[in-house]
């Protein structure tokens, strides 16, 4: 049993797969949901037995095909629930077959007065969305002289339909979840033929001097740190002439 992407058997591994398992007619290929036009899929499901391919080769379909109505996207009832939650002034509706977006725009249409029914292929729709922020309280004064803008750096929470501001630990706490760090790391080949102490000490200095105003550190470990970002400097493996610096920083 395998299962391949993509779905609609048009390219890629289910291709390939298919390619090798259809002419045996004890295979089985089950289709998961709907196929576009043109595509393999959609042949087969239709009935078609023989399937020109690429160099105009004739691949002879022998294998049984199933249609089993499975969908990784939300459903009906979904699509419905989260527009009762964003509360949108328009919904498009832009993939799927014909018949099932016209049910599925009347049911949008009765519940919410809202809808725009558009296959994307057909035309190109403009909106220009205007959501007013209504404030709430009240500034204690005219912003003093001097002030400068400050950078918010937080989490969104939902919950029950209302929405809080949290500080990042506070978030990992109330989901329970782990603080992950992600770090980016670049390669940098120099031409040094001293030793790797030494280079340590000639780019520490040579990074004291330029960066006065950030805090550059030398640690006992042999790294060098500017602010958040890591600098280790390590031996080339095959030429000894060359020092490699491996300059780490977080995502922020």
């Amino acid at each position: 049993v395998v299962f391949a992407t993509p779905g609609m058997l048009h390219a890629g591994q289910s291709l390939q797969i298919f390619r090798k398992w259809a002419g045996n007619e004890k295979n089985m290929v089950i289709m998961p949901g709907y196929c576009v036009q043109g595509t393999v899929g959609h042949k087969i499901l239709s009935g078609q037995r023989k399937l020109e391919m690429e160099g105009r080769q004739i691949l002879e379909v022998k294998m049984q095909v199933e249609y089993m109505s499975f969908s990784a996207h939300a459903d009906a009832k979904g699509i419905m629930q989260l527009i009762r939650q964003a509360e949108p002034r328009n919904v498009l509706l832009v993939h799927g077959e014909a018949k099932k977006m016209e049910f599925l725009k009347q049911k949008i249409e009765q519940e919410f007065r809202r809808c725009q029914l558009l296959h994307a292929s057909q035309r190109r729709d403009h909106h220009h969305p205007h959501q007013p922020l209504h404030p709430c309280g009240h500034l204690p004064g005219p912003p003093q002289e001097g002030s400068s803008h400050r950078l918010m750096h937080g989490t969104l929470l939902m919950k029950d339909n209302s929405f809080r501001l949290v500080s990042p630990e506070q978030a990992l706490k109330e989901l329970g979840l782990a603080e992950h760090q992600l770090r980016f790391t670049c390669r940098v080949h120099i031409q040094e033929p001293r030793k790797e102490h030494e280079t340590v000490l000639r780019v520490y200095n040579h990074l004291k001097g330029i960066l006065k105003d950030y805090s550059v550190q030398h640690l006992p470990d042999g790294s060098i740190t500017v602010e958040s970002i890591l600098i280790q400097v390590t031996a080339h493996s095959e030429d000894q002439g060359t020092k490699v610096l491996l300059v780490s920083w977080t995502y922020q």
